[in-house]
């Protein structure tokens, strides 16, 4: 072997060796003053175990009508508490945590088997048993961004217990997975998954912004807005959660699924969203068959919140049409 050979086995040698080994000697230190789900619960929350997670859910209002409502990425069941009242106005109300947000259990890597309880596959099974332990035989799925996803995925494999979809500002088409497919191994890598929370914990500085950017008017945005959405970056591995939610992610194909969709929806969206913009909830409203759509002037990303008077009068005109079907 040539000398320069030599060389260039020991410089591709060294660079392995930094690319395997280097991640693990950057320092990734605990948090401090975190806390348990439970020790930050409300004092209406409720804990169910289901397919091995505990589920944080809230709960009120009763009637023929179930509504589940489903919060976006980043968000909880605290995204819904505005509207949650109007809601139980017309029927029960349950508002969850899905898997790495609110004060549901945080799985870590080694505690699960199969597919990650962070991916939207386990996430449309545990809706399902979550409807199954409050004795919900069929309900109308209340989505909002990545919600809306979820909630579209749902009502495709389990289309019989679904009643109706309203999709609030929705994570649809192109929005269904953030990052290309040949990412996802190399962030699944231990390398990677070491020094993951270190690359999501810019939330924590960086959160009020992405907030902000939410509404049409950041003025409207409360000090309770802002804690409530806050207060889950103080349980334990909010962080870790976060990063294995994020490799956990795939593309969904749901726009090529849209004609599937045979019960009533309606797509809500502010007409200022500057997270998932209009035109793609305009575009999902025209491919999902039979569907109706309501833009609300003025508003963002999270209309159930910043215009929630204007929101619940085109559920209400949802709800309506619903009587007839």
């Amino acid at each position: 072997m040539k000398r320069w050979q030599k060389n260039l086995l020991i410089i591709l040698a060294v660079i392995l060796v930094v690319v395997l080994v280097g991640p693990f000697l950057i320092p990734v230190p605990e948090l401090e003053g975190l806390s348990t789900e439970q020790e930050l619960a409300d004092a209406d929350s409720n804990f169910i175990d289901i397919n091995n997670v505990t589920v944080h859910y809230k709960d009120t209002g009763a009637g023929d009508l179930t509504f589940i409502l489903l919060h976006g990425f980043g968000a909880s069941a605290f995204s819904w508490h505005v509207v949650m009242q109007p809601f139980s106005a017309y029927g029960r109300v349950i508002a969850y945590d899905r898997p790495a947000f609110g004060l549901t259990e945080r799985p870590m890597p080694g505690e699960w088997t199969g597919e990650s309880p962070y991916s939207t596959v386990a996430n449309v099974e545990l809706l399902l048993g979550l409807m199954d332990a409050l004795n919900v035989n069929q309900a109308i799925l209340v989505g909002n961004s990545a919600g809306g996803s979820v909630s579209v995925a749902f009502a495709l494999k389990y289309p019989e217990r679904v009643r109706a979809l309203i999709l609030v500002d929705p994570a649809l088409g192109e929005f269904g997975g953030r990052f290309p497919a040949w990412v996802l191994p190399l962030m699944a890598a231990p390398q990677m998954r070491h020094v993951g929370p270190l690359l999501v914990r810019s939330i924590a500085q960086t959160g009020n912004d992405t907030i902000l950017q939410a509404w049409h008017d950041p003025n409207l945005v409360t000090t309770e807005t802002i804690e409530g959405y806050r207060k889950p970056l103080k349980t334990y591995n909010w962080d870790r959660a976060l990063y294995e939610f994020t490799i956990a992610s795939r593309p969904l194909g749901l726009n090529a699924r849209f004609t599937e969709l045979k019960m009533p929806v309606i797509v809500i969206a502010g007409d200022d969203d500057r997270i998932i913009p209009t035109e793609y909830s305009v575009q999902a409203s025209k491919d999902i068959p039979g569907s109706q759509l309501v833009i609300l002037p003025a508003c963002g990303h999270v209309p159930h919140e910043e215009c929630p008077v204007a929101f619940m009068k085109a559920v209400t005109g949802f709800l309506e049409t619903l009587k007839t079907k």
